[in-house]
């Protein structure tokens, strides 16, 4: 993980247009987001330079003010990716240049956005958080229980449902969890009707066969800003 920001991006990049060359995807179809969390405004500064525009944050307490000390970057898109208390709804829907919400996971949260959406004039594009591992660490609705979840986003005309995202599993391979994820949005976009774009599948250490799963979204961090000191 040595090397610059603008050098691990670059290292980031061409393992994006790697994987996409061995599954015969074009790279063009694979967005990167910088995870910024935890990460200075300077790092952050640093990866704008070269190019990189989409950043992802998960404590609405950091992003606020981070995304006020950056109001110069031009360009510049913030994803939520964390967990969402429904106290912190207003305090997120404030912050300039949210583009995206990875992680609606359940009906009160689709309601508390919707509501506070409306209040303030606002729409808000959101991704369904799938918890595909059934793992008790993770966040996420149940695949089971996706489709009714979705069905009570798209009531809510102040959010847009893009698409799903998961995390790979804590042990053993990433795969299977991956390709369940995939499977899941082809079926909601059958039963709905609708096209669910975005799929936010893969990190650091998964990248490759979340592309081969047909990600159009990874979510790198360490990756790109290197190790914590």
């Amino acid at each position: 993980m040595s090397g610059s920001v603008a050098e691990r991006l670059a290292a980031i990049r061409q393992r994006i247009d790697a994987a996409c060359q061995v599954c015969g995807r074009d790279p063009a179809g694979v967005e990167l987001l910088a995870v910024s969390k935890t990460r200075g405004a300077d790092e952050v500064r640093a990866a704008h330079a070269v190019g990189q525009r989409a950043f992802g944050e998960n404590r609405v307490q950091e992003l606020g003010p981070k995304a006020l000390e950056l109001t110069d970057l031009e360009g510049l898109g913030w994803h939520f990716i964390g967990s969402v208390q429904t106290n912190k709804v207003r305090a997120l829907l404030e912050v300039g240049g949210l583009v995206l919400l990875h992680s609606l996971d359940r009906p009160k949260l689709a309601e508390k956005l919707g509501e506070v959406a409306a209040e303030t004039g606002r729409r808000l594009d959101v991704l369904l958080q799938v918890n595909a591992t059934g793992e008790d660490q993770k966040h996420g609705v149940a695949p089971a229980d996706a489709e009714e979840l979705a069905r009570r986003v798209l009531r809510i005309p102040q959010l847009g449902l893009r698409g799903l995202m998961a995390m790979g599993p804590l042990e053993g391979p990433p795969e299977p969890v991956f390709a369940t994820v995939a499977r899941l949005r082809e079926q909601l976009q059958d039963a709905l009707g609708q096209v669910l774009p975005v799929l936010s599948l893969g990190m650091t250490d998964d990248l490759e066969p979340a592309v081969a799963a047909g990600s159009t979204l990874v979510r790198v961090g360490t990756g790109v800003f290197g190790l914590r000191g």
